[in-house]
């Protein structure tokens, strides 16, 4: 009961292409954007590529899926990849302020690096200002890309609020630490005595409203260490932002929008997809996770609550027009035309033995039993032929937007994906839904 979409999205070409360099799963929080990377990544894996996941989600599910202890800055091996193809797995899990330390180490001297480690300010902007990890899971996607020791990278991104924190973070991040702001804070350390002392509170009365709510009363001499030690020698954060930017608007990019068959998750995908267009980003396709379907769906959810009635009140399911009656009627027909005239009947007990009511007190029983579970069954159908309904109207108010999306779908599993086996499960039902 799947309505074909406009336009099919094909996997495995897509992995299997040596141009395809850069993976970036986007979308909305809690659609599968983590086990769709992983997935994805071990599914290139196994067919020949040597592949680089690296995941932001907090939750550790992929070093669980993979076997692994634990994810960290550094790209891991994973083993129980199938390697006949020759390719190779290693995952990752992005460590923020360890990112951004990492560019302080490689930007300034030892001692000036210490300086700005150890800084009050430096510390709280690593660990959670505005942007940040966002920022970060850009240049870290910079990092892998300009090693060159993979030739697929499959980027998990962070559970943003919207298409724009993803876009826009790095670069208001990297336009604040290389923008007009800190080189007004950087001018008075230069100039030094009480002449730059004065400059620097003129500087910093524009800013305390802002910041200050975020440190504390220690604001101003902090920010003073901060810029003194950063100078001119530790920059660059714009360039580099724009930088990955452009990397992701390469041919060798593509963007999967990940979502649900859900209103919300699909609008926010709509909201990427319009997104991405604008700023030329190459969309290959639309993941749609979790996808139902029935085996059963010949039975309309109408036909089956009706059905349920019928069994509640003890009536025949589905009987032919004039052939209507309670179960327990005596037969109206000519006894001939009945299939169990033919069938030899065992001797019955006698009429009010102890062995003929225990077998009519077995037999109600087990009868109601059964009608019970089946109504029961049957409600369960209807509601899963609603939900089905849902998500198709849902799917087709997306396609009929965006016609020249791709799609491919996934159906869904009956539980949570917690191994490699589930993980290729996870890759084969995304090839099948291409």
């Amino acid at each position: 009961m799947s309505l074909d979409p406009v336009r099919v999205l094909d996997v495995d070409p897509l992995l299997d292409d040596p141009k395809t360099r850069i993976v970036v799963c986007c979308g909305a929080g809690g659609v599968g954007k983590t086990t769709t990377a992983a997935a994805l990544g071990l599914r290139a894996a196994e067919r020949g590529r040597k592949v680089v996941v690296l995941t932001i989600d907090p939750a550790r599910r992929l070093a669980q899926s993979m076997g692994i202890d634990a994810l960290d800055n550094t790209p891991r091996r994973v083993k129980g990849v199938d390697d006949s193809a020759d390719g190779e797995l290693h995952a990752m899990m992005l460590d923020m302020k360890r990112t951004f330390d990492e560019i302080v180490e490689a930007h300034a001297d030892p001692e000036r690096a210490a300086a700005i480690l150890g800084n009050p300010f430096y510390q709280s902007l690593s660990a959670g200002f505005a942007g940040t990890q966002e920022y970060m899971a850009m240049e870290k996607l910079g990092q892998l890309r300009a090693r060159d020791e993979w030739d697929l990278i499959v980027v998990d991104t962070p559970p943003s609020r919207s298409a724009l924190d993803f876009l826009d973070a790095p670069k208001r991040l990297g336009s604040f630490l290389d923008g007009r702001l800190i080189r007004l804070l950087t001018a008075p350390a230069k100039l030094g005595g009480r002449a730059g002392m004065k400059f620097l509170n003129v500087g910093m009365s524009m800013m305390t409203g802002t910041l200050g709510k975020l440190l504390g009363g220690q604001l101003l001499k902090d920010v003073q260490t901060f810029v003194a030690a950063m100078d001119t020698t530790f920059g660059g954060f714009r360039t580099r932002a724009d930088a990955t930017y452009k990397l992701l608007q390469a041919p060798g990019t593509a963007f999967l929008v990940v979502a649900a068959p859900e209103r919300d998750a699909l609008r926010e995908a709509a909201y990427f997809v319009e997104r991405l267009a604008a700023e030329h980003m190459p969309l290959a396709g639309l993941v749609l996770n979790r996808v139902h379907d029935s085996g059963a769906a010949q039975l309309s959810a109408e036909r089956a609550l009706a059905a349920a009635e019928n069994l509640t009140e003890a009536r025949i399911v589905d009987q032919e027009a004039g052939k209507a009656g309670l179960r327990n009627s005596p037969d109206t027909d000519d006894s001939s035309e009945s299939p169990a005239s033919a069938v030899p009947e065992a001797p019955a007990p006698d009429a009010g033995s102890p062995a003929a009511d225990r077998i009519d007190a077995e037999g109600a029983g087990t009868a109601r039993t059964v009608e019970q579970l089946t109504a029961g069954l049957l409600r369960l159908h209807a509601e899963r032929m609603r939900l089905l309904f849902r998500e198709q109207r849902t799917r087709d108010r997306f396609t009929s937007l965006h016609p020249e999306v791709a799609v491919a779908e996934v159906a869904a599993l009956p539980g949570d994906v917690h191994d490699l086996a589930g993980l290729r499960d996870i890759g084969d039902r995304l090839a099948a839904g291409s």
